[in-house]
């Protein structure tokens, strides 16, 4: 049964200081839209190293998707994208440019959120023998199986917007990274 991990990135609700809304609010939607899939959810707070930490963490304790909540935008505090460097080793771009551009149909300032999306730990190779073997030493550094990551802006808006159109999407990448599925027919 596959499993997602929300991770919430935000100094402010690390702290106490604020609750986490959008956190709860995206475990849900995915009890919804991916209701056979497992999930759960920690918070970290902004910056580089906290976050490779909460990705890595949930990578090891076996996420086959880490979606970030926060740390997408242009303040200082935001590095969310910079946190992938080292840890994405297969870039997803058009997931990310799906989701500025259906955010940005609903909020302008959407289209500044520097979101990536992308796999971690998945190998070049062809066998997938050696692609498991490999899956330990490529980029994030644990795990035995691909993980797919995906950074959010941390709203409650972007929260509901994305999570149902990503659904569809993360179900097949998990299918096709675990060499099941099929591809798609045009």
């Amino acid at each position: 049964m596959p499993h997602i991990h929300i991770l919430t990135v935000s100094d402010r609700a690390h702290a106490g200081q604020a609750a986490d809304t959008a956190g709860p609010r995206a475990l849900e939607l995915a009890a919804q839209y991916l209701s056979e899939w497992t999930a759960d959810g920690a918070v970290v707070a902004d910056g580089v190293e906290s976050v490779r930490s909460g990705v890595r963490t949930a990578r090891s304790n076996g996420a086959d998707v880490v979606i970030t909540l926060g740390g997408t935008g242009v303040s200082p505090r935001d590095l969310t994208p910079e946190a992938m460097d080292g840890l994405i080793g297969t870039e997803l771009p058009g997931i990310a440019e799906m989701l500025r551009r259906e955010g940005a149909s609903q909020t302008p300032t959407a289209a500044l959120g520097r979101g990536r999306a992308g796999i971690i730990g998945r190998s070049a190779g062809a066998n997938p023998t050696a692609a498991t073997a490999a899956t330990s030493t490529t980029a994030g550094g644990q795990g035995s199986k691909p993980t797919v990551v995906v950074n959010l802006p941390g709203s409650l808006r972007a929260t509901d917007q994305s999570i149902p159109l990503l659904a569809p999407l993360l179900a097949h990448l998990v299918e096709q990274l675990g060499g099941g599925g099929d591809h798609a027919r045009h």
